[in-house]
């Protein structure tokens, strides 16, 4: 027959074990978290949003570990074993980009800044090529043409504008990435006009557009 003191005893032994086993684990953490470093930058992009760029770090070629940029293009690798690493960025659309000779101590954060920016990779890009007419059709130059991005709730973001040349031309290039975009014109005497692009990769696009006189 167990007792009110063997109870107790009981209790109290197996409330020291919990304590001690939670002292353990968290010691064990601490140790890990003091034994490795961390890897923290900015990613910016020449056009775009830096969201969803893959963060590769890696000793020579071998991958060590992975995570992706925010939509402000901040990222953080942590628990890095003390050591000399690369980081590679990537994403599609974009030049792959690289830091190397970075090296890590134990307990440490290396801070990589935010002076790399990513280009546009110009084998990859979409294009949108147009020519402004008017209603004879001929061409008509010195017409400004502006491009927004519609989006998803129906409002533009501006994003870039051209001069039609003299041959009433103009090309903008954006990443091949699934988007609608909007041309509209802008001429003093002239009607407004706007026309809509889906883009949905890697591909040039063209448009033409026609320019009404008032």
């Amino acid at each position: 027959m167990v007792t009110t003191l063997q109870k107790d005893f009981m209790k109290t032994r197996t409330f020291v074990i919990s304590c001690a086993l939670i002292c353990l684990g968290t010691i064990t953490a601490l140790g890990q978290d003091g034994a490795t470093g961390t890897i923290k930058g900015k990613v910016r992009v020449e056009r775009g949003t830096p969201e969803g760029i893959v963060v590769v770090l890696r000793q020579g070629e071998r991958e060590v570990s992975r995570t992706t940029a925010s939509k402000k293009g901040d990222f953080v690798i942590s628990r890095v074993p003390p050591g000399v690493y690369g980081v590679s960025f990537r994403k599609p659309g974009l030049s792959v980009g690289a830091i190397d000779n970075i090296e890590v101590r134990a307990g440490k954060t290396r801070v990589l800044g935010d002076r790399l920016i990513l280009p546009l990779d110009q084998g990859s890009l979409a294009y949108i090529r147009g020519s402004v007419f008017t209603v004879d059709g001929l061409s008509a130059p010195g017409i400004r043409v502006e491009l927004a991005q519609v989006l998803g709730d129906g409002s533009l973001k501006k994003l870039d504008a051209r001069v039609s040349d003299a041959t009433g031309q103009f090309v903008f290039r954006m990443p091949p990435d699934v988007a609608t975009y909007r041309l509209s014109l802008k001429a003093d005497g002239a009607e407004p006009a706007s026309t809509d692009i889906a883009v949905d990769g890697a591909a040039v696009y063209r448009k033409a557009l026609t320019i009404k006189r008032k």
